[in-house]
């Protein structure tokens, strides 16, 4: 049992001392998986806590973890916050700039990073942030220190030289060493710590402005660790392939505490690239997941599906329509008719079992957060023999707010709120939240935290309304709402999300703010375009040439124009645009969590869409 009353350390060692030699994490080494155990996890920790408090490091201090996932990046957090430090979460995609933003902020006292390339963001911030004393560097690397740089035979010295980190195995073997004679201070500072004291500090990864950031104590987690379990069935046996990152709120709560929790099993994932295979080989039971992730794997569907031989490619056809007709019942709660059973059972054994056998056979279930995700996504997928739960949630709410439930989900929605937190919507359409899920506010920022809870109720940003049965549905960031020249308000996401379930569409942008109609950039599915490229004989020489040949832009706005025409004629788009490459992280457009910034893209896109009001 969880109990928001205890601490996230507290909470593993109850586990590590019950568990001991069950594996907590799977590593891949040496082509193979192996198991680092309970006991190995908590024996690190201790090395580690040790170590800190060598460092000089106090309850209240900032420590900055800059890591891709891996092992050492939960064992580090536990280590921290055992000392009563606060771990501060940093994207390793965030270029060098960005951290050095985060480090003014917080000043943090001592640096981890997980190879060269981030080590050296870290030693380009430390001439600029003197509180900046140590840094840690997990994958043995040319620049950290020797041994004796570690062995100090002051024990009050840091390591003050920023061209010398200490290699994260001198880390644990100072702290091993030391162990003994600061044992009993260790456990004194991790005793002193309680449930409202701060654990984390987590800049948002911010569509607009400047991060800022939020404060979230023990207590906040763990009251959404407890809800989460007590609507979501996440068991001791299951193995949760984790590939969001652990900067994030969302795995970090959901993919790394909530796994604490329950003692469940943790393998993270080599890279996007290599995760199909590895879903194959390690045959996860749970995995969490965003849209675009969803969006992209529905692609990669639709194409292997076109691409089949004939024969195969009809087999596969009406098994998706046997699999429609069941998941339509299934959600209608009504019984499958006799003859719609039988021919599930056969599609199901013949094709869409082969389907999920490629997820690696024993997926119970996704969990979709971070954007919306598309009602038809999750119904497609549903109609396949995959949930995915949708749930909402902010990086200030620790996250969930709300999440769908087993059997069958109400596509469309995220869900009901989780218990213990409350929901309800401002005059305004505004989603607003109360309970010990809400944030102790944003980091020596007291006005914006006022601004954002008022009454001990949250404001969300979000635009929403709850139905009769309690299920809350999202219909767009408040920020985001498009109000057009006409007066009109059009929700962007929507259309957005409407678009990209065409298989021949990446990715949209719909803009139109204070303009007389509502327009589009769109990014094809290149392998779907270069198909009808061929099939037409268009001639292209480059992607650049192709996506402004006019038979290529009329055959997109035929499909946009059949894509909205149930909607109102204020929302429905009037022109559109295609863009020969995707939008991306590295080029600023998407957040870490894959989410578009808008007035990025708006910028960097301006020709293109001032393009489409002129004439």
């Amino acid at each position: 049992m969880v109990s928001r009353q205890e601490t996230i350390p507290a909470l593993f060692a109850r586990q590590a001392a019950a568990l001991g030699e069950v594996p907590l994490f799977l590593v891949k080494r040496s082509g193979r998986y192996v198991p680092i155990t309970w006991r190995q996890a908590a024996d690190d920790v201790a090395a580690l806590s040790a170590f800190l408090v060598d460092q000089q490091l106090s309850p209240g201090d900032r420590v900055v973890v800059l890591s891709e996932n891996r092992p050492e990046w939960g064992l580090a957090d536990l280590a921290i916050q055992s000392v009563g430090g606060w771990t501060v979460p940093v994207y390793p995609s965030l270029p060098a700039q960005d951290v050095r933003v985060i480090c003014a902020d917080c000043q943090p006292r001592l640096g981890i990073a997980s190879t060269t390339e981030q080590l050296q963001k870290l030693l380009a911030v430390q001439a600029d942030v003197p509180s900046l004393r140590t840094l840690v560097v997990i994958e043995p690397t040319q620049v950290h220190s020797p041994q004796s740089a570690v062995h100090s035979s002051n024990p009050q010295s840091a390591i003050r030289n920023p061209q010398c980190p200490v290699g994260w195995a001198d880390a644990l073997g100072r702290g091993r060493a030391l162990w003994p004679q600061l044992r009993e201070r260790c456990e004194r500072l991790m005793s002193r710590i309680r449930p409202e004291d701060t654990a984390t500090l987590i800049y948002t990864s911010g569509t607009t402005g400047i991060p800022k950031g939020v404060m979230l104590s023990h207590q906040n987690f763990l009251s959404n660790v407890q809800a989460c379990l007590a609507v979501i069935p996440i068991k001791p046996a299951d193995l949760h392939l984790s590939f969001l990152p652990l900067s994030h709120v969302f795995e970090r709560m959901a993919g790394w505490y909530l796994m604490l929790a329950v003692g469940a099993r943790v393998v993270y994932a080599e890279s996007m690239e290599t995760l199909a295979q590895e879903m194959a080989v390690v045959r996860p039971s749970i995995m969490l997941g965003v849209p675009r992730f969803f969006e992209k794997l529905h692609a990669r569907i639709q194409e292997a599906l076109r691409q089949a031989p004939g024969p195969k490619r009809q087999l596969a056809a009406w098994a998706l329509r046997v699999g429609d007709r069941a998941a339509k019942a299934r959600i209608a709660g009504q019984p499958l008719p006799p003859t719609v059973s039988a021919a599930w059972w056969l599609a199901d054994h013949l094709v869409l079992r082969k389907f999920r056998s490629r997820l690696g056979g024993r997926l119970r279930f996704f969990v979709s957060g971070s954007a919306p995700l598309s009602k038809e996504i999750g119904e497609f997928f549903f109609s396949l023999g995959v949930t995915i739960l949708e749930g909402y949630g902010l990086t200030e709410t620790s996250p969930v707010i709300a999440v769908n439930r087993l059997p069958v989900p109400r596509f469309g929605s995220v869900g009901r709120p989780i218990p213990g937190v409350e929901v309800r919507i401002a005059e305004d359409g505004e989603i607003l939240t109360r309970g010990p899920h809400v944030m102790q506010g944003y980091y020596r920022q007291p006005d914006a935290t006022a601004a954002m809870i008022i009454d001990g109720w949250c404001s969300t940003g979000d635009i929403g309304h709850l139905d009769d049965q309690g299920f809350l549905f999202i219909t767009d960031r408040k920020k985001d709402l498009i109000k057009t020249a006409g007066g009109k308000f059009v929700a962007p996401q929507k259309l957005e999300n409407l678009l990209v379930t065409d298989p021949h569409i990446s990715q949209a942008f719909v803009y139109g703010d204070r303009q007389p109609y509502c327009v589009a950039l769109i990014v094809p599915n290149l392998p779907r375009l270069r198909g009808y490229a061929q099939e037409q004989g268009i001639d292209a020489p480059t992607v650049e040439a192709l996506v402004k040949d006019p038979r290529v832009l009329e055959f997109y706005w035929s499909r946009v124009q059949a894509a909205q025409q149930t909607l109102a004629s204020f929302e429905q788009l009037k022109k559109i645009a295609l863009l020969d490459e995707e939008f991306t992280q590295a080029s600023g457009e998407l957040t870490p969590t894959l989410k578009a910034k808008r007035s990025v893209i708006a910028q960097r896109h301006a020709a293109a869409l001032r393009s489409l009001y002129e004439g």
